[in-house]
């Protein structure tokens, strides 16, 4: 879902252009957020310098990593996001919870429910 392109923006309402290939660039949030994907093991781990589009181009991209797995009941997502400026700490770890998690547990509830209607 994260790396998919159209379930990316329907899991979190903002317009993204995502990929399942180290090496190529990313936009999320309608292009707040952009970067390049550095490490992609399908079904495991996305790696990828990371940025807002708000931050100075004096600070360095962060380093985001994603991993997944499955647990009991679905599945499991540990986030780990490094390098994150000073200035934006709080907004970023805010939003995490505010457009990433809390969104994608709806969207994935609601997927859920269109497979037992079928």
């Amino acid at each position: 879902m994260y790396v998919d392109s159209k379930k990316h923006s329907a899991a979190t309402g903002g317009r993204a252009r995502m990929s399942r290939k180290a090496g190529a660039a990313f936009t999320a949030w309608n292009g707040q957020l952009r970067g390049k994907n550095l490490l992609i093991l399908p079904n495991r781990l996305v790696m990828q310098a990371w940025r807002a589009t708000h931050w100075p181009a004096s600070d360095p991209d962060s380093m985001l990593l994603l991993g997944f797995q499955e647990a009991p009941g679905g599945g499991q997502v540990d986030l780990l996001h490094l390098n994150v400026p000073d200035h934006d700490h709080e907004g970023v770890t805010k939003g995490w919870n505010k457009y990433y998690w809390t969104p994608w547990k709806k969207y994935i509830a609601a997927q859920k429910k269109k497979k037992k209607k079928r």
